[in-house]
């Protein structure tokens, strides 16, 4: 390895020891403008290579701030852009390692084309091989289309900063009023940033996705030997239908569960779990958040909000790409109803449905709450496609609450009426069991059981095939 700067230090904690190849140690600037010629750019500011993560080929490039700020400069963009045509000839992933003060000015037009043919490598290699990108200094303007154009991002907590533009050149803002570049902002309210964390716990917990993902888009083989009772009663599952978070890990081999985007949209959980040794995407409504104390710390209505649906159809659609099958524990009565939210809850709730209905991987769903309405039929049902749907004995399946349907039903016909009508309503339409008399539910079980139904149903589909209609790609 190079000179052993702060760059290369970060390479030698992400992967195994001693695991590190460098490439492109000797390059440097072909600039000589404003003086570059004076000044020493050793490995032109980024370190490239490959090495291994628990035995997996990884493709690393981490930026050397020590070197004119870490500045991508063309030779820089050069190196990680044929790292990228590496890693894609070889099918493994790409880990960046973001630490800079953006595009180099000094190399003017050459260092912006060199920028471009990053964007350019990053979109072929989408779907392909997993990218995933870590923030520990400056990543700003164009710099910050990099960690978005990849799957997965992490930031540390204190020093690193993400922006397009700086929080001062914000009209009306200053940094101290909303620090728009700070982690806590691009994890809770842009929904940029999967984990938040100190930097050796971000190296720690790349390297538990790593051992998550496939290598790339066609590797069926990354599986493990699963130690865990496939048939394990899951005692406490019903008290964790709140926070699906927990239930999730609950049912997962070794109690288990890497969760995305963990800070944005916390009313709709994503994340991954092995299920008898294979990894599954999870996809789960939640209506509360506990605390280590075991406490609740927050709440949430069981609705799909414009967030969730977001963070939802994203992440289903990396799941499909990669040939992830999905999870989906349901627990939705509508949409959230407000005037902020009807501007895009309808495009969002149709990416989703769109997301689910276009993905041909195994896609299961366990109903654990209320599925009600529209909404339920977007959160994976059968209708549009999921290949087996579960419910516990105590979930409800209907259009809506027995009791707003009564209303409507019998508006104008008296109390007694109505409550009349809202039992005949929930015995007909909200009773699980009637839903499944039609079809739409594969089998009604108990919520301890879910852990043995879910790996039977991904081990009966794991040879799914299906054909879709010809086309270059859709449009939603």
């Amino acid at each position: 390895m190079s000179n052993t700067t702060l760059a290369s230090q970060r390479i030698a904690s992400l992967l195994d020891e001693n695991s590190f190849v460098e490439i492109g140690a000797l390059v440097t600037a072909r600039a000589t403008d404003f003086n570059l010629k004076q000044t020493e750019t050793p490995s032109d500011g980024v370190v490239t290579g490959y090495g291994v993560i628990d035995g997996n080929l990884v493709y690393v490039y981490s930026q050397d701030a020590s070197v004119l700020g870490g500045s991508v400069g063309e030779m820089h963009a050069k190196k990680i852009a044929k790292l990228y045509d590496l890693a894609m000839k070889t099918g493994a992933p790409v880990i960046g390692l973001i630490d800079s003060a953006g595009l180099r000015l000094q190399e003017a037009t050459d260092a912006l084309n060199a920028f471009g043919e990053v964007y350019m490598k990053q979109t072929l290699a989408s779907g392909v091989i997993p990218q995933i990108t870590a923030i520990f200094g400056n990543c700003g303007g164009g710099l910050a289309l990099v960690p978005t154009l990849t799957d997965f991002t992490f930031m540390e907590s204190k020093k690193a900063k993400l922006f397009v533009n700086a929080p001062n050149a914000l009209a009306g803002n200053e940094i101290s009023k909303c620090d728009t570049s700070a982690a806590e902002f691009q994890s809770e309210k842009a929904g940029i940033v999967d984990a938040v964390a100190e930097e050796a716990e971000i190296f720690a917990e790349i390297r538990e996705l790593i051992n998550m993902l496939p290598s790339n888009n066609e590797d069926t083989d990354s599986y493990i030997e699963c130690a865990d009772d496939l048939n394990r009663v899951c005692a406490d599952l019903a008290a964790c239908a709140g926070d699906t978070a927990i239930a999730l890990a609950n049912i997962a081999d070794d109690n288990y569960f890497f969760e995305t985007k963990r800070h944005y949209a916390k009313e709709m959980v994503t994340g991954f779990v092995k299920l008898n040794g294979v990894t599954v995407g999870c996809v789960a409504n939640r209506t509360e958040v506990y605390n280590e104390e075991g406490e609740v710390a927050e709440k949430f209505e069981p609705v799909l909000t414009v967030n969730g649906a977001k963070k939802a159809a994203d992440f289903v659609t990396f799941c499909d790409a990669f040939e992830i099958p999905v999870l989906t524990l349901t627990n939705v009565k509508g949409y959230e109803a407000t005037t902020c939210a009807e501007r895009n809850i309808a495009r969002e709730a149709a990416r989703l449905t769109y997301a689910f209905a276009n993905a041909t991987v195994p896609k299961v769903n366990v109903v654990i709450g209320k599925a009600y309405g529209s909404a339920y039929v977007t959160m994976n049902s059968k209708a549009i496609g999921a290949d087996m749907v579960f419910a516990w004995d105590s979930a409800e399946i209907g259009t809506m609450d027995a009791k707003l349907a009564a209303k409507i039903i019998c508006n104008g016909q008296g109390a007694d009426k109505i409550d009349e009508c809202a039992k005949e309503y929930a015995n007909l339409q909200n009773n699980v069991v009637s839903a499944a008399k039609r079809g739409y539910v594969d089998a009604v079980i108990a919520a301890e059981d879910t852990r043995k139904y879910v790996i039977g149903a991904f081990e009966m589909l794991f040879t799914k095939r299906e054909d879709r209609p010809a086309k270059k790609h859709g449009t939603v």
